[in-house]
């Protein structure tokens, strides 16, 4: 299973934070690893929603083996708020 970080031009990235959020994905996801070919991570700051504080928007889309991707969102105010369960797949 491959994992693909992308950002937008407001958001630094860097290799740490790279690594942890491949390592997270492995240790949420690695047991459908058979299933999942790549999980791609997309996080830009949303310029919509920062008079509520909420400018963090992360998307995540699962490519699985022989079937339609997956997708799941959020916004957040911080990126450790922004693992909220109330993510919509769509």
């Amino acid at each position: 299973m491959q994992v693909q970080l992308n950002t937008d031009n407001n958001v630094v990235g860097s290799t740490e934070p790279s690594l942890q959020l491949e390592g997270e994905v492995h240790a949420a996801l690695g047991r459908f690893a058979d299933r999942i070919t790549r999980v791609e991570v997309h996080i830009d700051l949303n310029g919509d929603n920062k008079s509520d504080g909420d400018d963090k928007r992360c998307m995540m889309e699962a490519r699985l083996a022989g079937r339609r991707a997956r997708q799941a969102n959020d916004d957040a105010a911080s990126a450790a708020r922004s693992d909220s369960p109330s993510a919509a797949e769509r």
